[in-house]
């Protein structure tokens, strides 16, 4: 089994000597033994001055998009990075008035619009120019950290969903995105990463003897994570993505939809390493609530033939093939941003949205991103600690 950064600064807690600190956490930031980090440096001797909680809250009891406005107690001041409005996802300057250093360990999941590293980026911006020493706990990234998927974003789109410079499989940690960030926007920050020891990058999840904690509601298993980088562009998408069932993200569909005819469309039998199960599910709230959707169910057959971004691509394709008068991409306000469609956003351009309009062919939309793969691939490995 691995070692997390927790647990390293556990055994040695000189980092944090003589400093008030503060804790960016969630409940996925726990010991191997499954103790929550505030109780476990409390015990240690370590009194927190505050705590941080991103999206979903403490203990991800809010769905995706609501703000967070009651948490547990937790022996500390606990202050919420996710409200109801952008500024909200920043933590206020006189909150960091009276901290030396600020801890930030909480578990990622490989995909860049999965919003706890991005919540990171916006820290560091905070913390520029400042005192205060940023300390990250390093975790594994349970997709690995080899593999890479999808375009990089147009600065342009910035948005919550999208402020790392990175694929939507990035196949870094967070600690090691934190080390990127800084380069990428010439932050002056005292940064330092505590590693963890013994993980390797073509490790998944399941492979470092750790449990899961889940992140948030909607990511129960480390099999959640694996298809989200291309499943979760279904948010974008007048389709469910499985929100209200035992298995989100593995799910997709919606009631205009013929299960077996998406199943047996030939952009779909083109993806290597999965099996698309034709099925029939009712959520029980978000998209369609209570009423029965026709879809699919992704079955990971092969990990490492298996590419995530490419399969929600190919299926937002078919669809829009299959069922061009209903299928709609969605423009209302999606992470606080209103200027462009949150399927543009999560893909960070405008570009396959406007190809899979003009029934490009899988092929030519899968190639429009290999450029961006190729000249961050080298990039990336500037910034490997492992």
């Amino acid at each position: 089994m691995i070692t997390t950064g927790l647990d390293q600064l556990l055994e040695d807690l000189s980092p944090l000597e003589g400093k008030r600190a503060a804790l960016v956490a969630n409940q996925t930031s726990v010991t191997s033994s499954l103790t929550y980090s505030w109780d476990a440096l409390k015990q240690s001797g370590i009194e927190l001055k505050r705590l941080f909680s991103p999206e979903h809250g403490l203990f991800s009891t809010e769905q995706d998009q609501v703000a967070v406005t009651l948490q547990p107690e937790t022996g500390c001041e606990t202050v919420s990075l996710y409200g109801s409005d952008a500024s909200s996802l920043k933590p206020d300057a006189e909150l960091l008035n009276d901290i030396d250093i600020l801890i930030f360990d909480i578990q990622d999941v490989g995909t860049r619009y999965y919003t706890y590293v991005n919540t990171l980026a916006l820290i560091m911006e905070v913390l520029d120019g400042t005192a205060t020493q940023l300390l990250v706990l390093d975790r594994p990234n349970p997709l690995g950290g080899i593999s890479v998927e999808g375009p990089m974003p147009d600065p342009a789109y910035r948005s919550f969903v999208g402020i790392l410079p990175v694929p939507v499989r990035h196949g870094m940690t967070a600690g090691e995105l934190a080390h990127l960030y800084q380069d990428y926007r010439k932050i002056d920050l005292d940064l330092t990463v505590i590693t963890m020891q013994g993980w390797k990058r073509d490790m998944l999840f399941r492979d470092t003897g750790l449990f899961w904690v889940p992140p948030s509601p909607n990511m129960p298993t480390p099999e959640t994570a694996l298809v989200y980088p291309g499943m979760c562009l279904f948010e974008g998408l007048n389709c469910s993505e499985g929100r209200g069932t035992t298995t989100p993200f593995e799910l997709a569909g919606a009631p205009f939809i013929d299960p077996l005819e998406l199943a047996r469309h030939p952009g779909l039998r083109q993806l290597e390493g999965v099996i698309f199960r034709p099925t029939w599910f009712k959520p029980s709230f978000h998209k369609y609530s209570n009423e029965i959707c026709g879809g699919v169910c992704l079955h990971v057959s092969d990990h490492q033939r298996f590419d995530a971004f490419a399969a929600g691509i190919a299926l937002t394709s078919a669809l829009h093939e299959l069922y061009p008068e209903k299928l709609r991409f969605l423009d209302d306000i999606y992470e606080f941003n209103s200027t462009y469609p949150a399927f543009d956003l999560l893909c960070g351009s405008g570009t396959l949205r406007t190809l899979i309009n003009a029934a490009t062919p899988l092929s030519d939309l899968r190639s429009s991103w290999l450029h961006d793969l190729a000249s961050f691939m080298p990039q990336k490995e500037t910034f490997h600690l492992y």
